[in-house]
């Protein structure tokens, strides 16, 4: 479904991504975690073409995303992303925020757009919320209806860019739930999280990301029992002491 070859990114003369390489199978839920500033999260951007990269291949379910000629609007609109501050529209209800893109996008009638939005807000636990506003409802609740607006989309696989370290702890769950949901159902997924619990339940592998590199690409009993490099070891022995 994913596959990420040789990807390199530089701003100017910092280097962020090097050489990086990975794939991702259909139904899979990939886990990428790694200390502050390591490039989790440029790599996932990298994915459906939000941030460019200047050197190798990056192949979402046979569209090339770093070829000028890929129309990128279209590959996002099949690939979900959900971002760690919501980036729903505040002046817009819940059923808006889920509707617009469905019917701008994807070209769909307004009432088949929100009835599709309702039925995944009640998927998430939130059909009561449909007429609200953003600002009415609790950060946890605002990260699912993100979630479902993706969802809206049908898309081929859901990017998450560390959904919950915005939240609350009380809220976490809440929205760690809803993700567990959707990998059960057989969901592709790339998740950029330091929730290592999360990691331990749902995860099949976990990437771990320093200084730009994939330093550990395994699976998830493996990285938990095992870590290779000395990198992983201190992080999980201080992510994991907490």
């Amino acid at each position: 479904m994913i596959k990420i070859a040789n990807v390199s990114k530089h701003y100017g003369s910092f280097q962020v991504l090097t050489d990086c390489s990975t794939e991702v199978s259909k139904g899979e839920v990939i886990v990428v975690c790694g200390p502050s500033g390591s490039g989790k999260s440029t790599l996932i951007k990298c994915v459906n073409g939000l941030e460019p990269f200047q050197s190798g291949e990056i192949i979402v379910d046979g569209t090339s995303v770093g070829d000028p000629k890929t129309n990128l609007s279209k590959l996002r609109a099949r690939v979900g992303m959900v971002f760690q501050n919501f980036e729903l529209f505040p002046h817009m209800s819940i059923t808006e925020n889920l509707a617009i893109a469905q019917v701008k996008v994807l070209g769909r009638k307004q009432d088949e757009a929100i009835d599709k939005g309702l039925k995944l807000l009640d998927r998430v636990g939130l059909k009561a919320q449909a007429h609200k506003f953003p600002g009415q409802l609790s950060g946890g609740q605002q990260q699912r209806v993100a979630i479902a607006r993706a969802l809206a989309m049908d898309p081929i696989c859901m990017l998450f860019d560390e959904p919950t370290s915005a939240l609350d702890p009380e809220m976490v769950n809440e929205v760690l739930d809803v993700m567990t949901e959707l990998a059960k159902e057989g969901m592709t997924m790339m998740c950029v999280t330091h929730e290592m619990g999360f990691a331990k339940r749902v995860a099949n592998r976990v990437i771990f990301m320093d200084q730009g590199r994939i330093v550990e690409d395994d699976s998830k009993e493996e990285f938990f029992a095992n870590p290779r490099s000395e990198r992983a070891q201190q992080f999980l022995a201080k992510i994991l002491h907490h």
